[in-house]
């Protein structure tokens, strides 16, 4: 006789230290497990692992702990709910952002290959990586001066955080590993290239983080006056966008392997940590703002409604829900600044109290 069991779902959640699996019930919405793994390298901000120290404003991570979380945290979580793999019958994603990096035409990271695994540049860029600052600050000033559109889509300043500022400061710094990044890509979308065997990208970060608007990027000229040698830089962004909360594709051979989930499992289109907390807060319907408190704050709000507004993150169509305007503001840094104040100006017998007591740092 058989027996039909109850469907389920995994999420997986990369952020700044950690990466947190979930397991939830279908039919319900139960939330059954969990299980976290805790990045080996962490932050990388002080030196590469065995190589050369970083300057400061650096923030670096390393793929292999991202595949890490894919291979420990989600059987974990199955044996944490009590269910089959056979019962999983999707599993979605999503990531701190900006965190970008260079990879070859395979997905392969730079940073993993030989040649250029004690460079700095062909490493991930965390979205805390601000060393990109004088790169942002020309990517303003010339689009400024040349009276560009898209830049009261960003509250009138593009981010160091964000994909353009660090790129071009790869260009500028190292221009052999920018020559040799055949593409750059978010890390929300190399995870599920890493799932799926097959490229695919999402809106939310091409929007929020990739300045892209109006179904494109700034154009070739506007590149070419921030370096000449930048002109083409989105030969390295360029791909079809997937509508989110749609299938990217199906889980490969060698990721069913890794995960112990099911080859074919359905993957989903991958998303930024905050943006998708409006699916799980119910806060979707346009005018409902969320803030979702972590590392950094964000506010998060949609509208049927296109408003240019001074001092936002962004303003990106479909960037949350397809058919809106989703609107970001917030403080990045939030958790960090927490963290400064707990070291110190906490007093010490308060701090003591609250270690014994299992407090934690407010980074996620």
């Amino acid at each position: 006789m058989t027996i039909d069991l109850p469907a389920v779902t995994v999420g997986v959640d990369f952020g700044t230290l950690s990466g947190r699996a979930l397991v939830v019930a279908v039919d319900d919405g139960r939330e059954l497990g969990s299980a976290v793994h805790e990045y080996t390298h962490a932050v990388v901000d002080r030196a590469l692992p065995g190589g050369p120290a970083l300057p400061p404003d650096w923030a670096l991570q390393i793929p292999q702990d991202w595949r890490d979380v894919l291979r420990f945290a989600i059987p974990r979580a199955l044996l944490d709910a009590g269910v089959r793999r056979e019962q999983v019958i999707g599993i979605a994603t999503d990531f701190t952002a900006c965190t970008v990096l260079p990879t070859a035409w395979d997905g392969t990271p730079l940073s993993e290959l030989p040649e250029f695994a004690d460079r700095p540049h062909a490493h991930p860029k965390l979205w805390r990586h601000h060393a990109a600052q004088p790169e942002a600050d020309l990517i303003v000033r010339r689009a400024e001066e040349s009276g560009q559109p898209w830049l009261a889509r960003y509250g009138g300043k593009i981010s160091s955080e964000w994909q353009f500022a660090k790129g071009l400061q790869v260009l500028r710094e190292d221009p052999a590993v920018y020559q040799a990044a055949e593409r750059w890509i978010e890390a929300a979308d190399w995870i599920v290239w890493q799932l799926t065997g097959a490229e695919n990208r999402n809106p939310c970060t091409a929007g929020y983080k990739g300045i892209h608007q109006e179904g494109r990027y700034p154009d070739r000229d506007f590149l070419a006056s921030l370096d000449p040698g930048f002109a083409d830089f989105t030969a390295k962004l360029e791909h079809p966008l997937s509508e989110l909360g749609t299938p990217a594709g199906k889980l490969s051979t060698a990721a069913a392997e890794l995960t112990g989930l099911r080859e074919g499992t359905v993957v989903a289109v991958g998303n930024v940590d905050a943006h998708v907390t409006s699916a799980a807060a119910r806060a979707l319907d346009p005018g409902h703002m969320l803030a979702i408190m972590g590392t950094s704050t964000c506010h998060i709000m949609n509208s049927d409604v296109l408003a240019e507004v001074p001092g936002m993150c962004g303003v990106v169509r479909d960037g949350v829900v397809p058919g809106l305007w989703g609107y970001e503001a917030g403080q990045s840094g939030v958790g960090d600044i927490f963290a400064w104040a707990v070291r110190t100006a906490t007093p010490h017998d308060y701090a003591a109290a609250a270690h014994r007591g299992g407090s934690r740092s407010m980074n996620c």
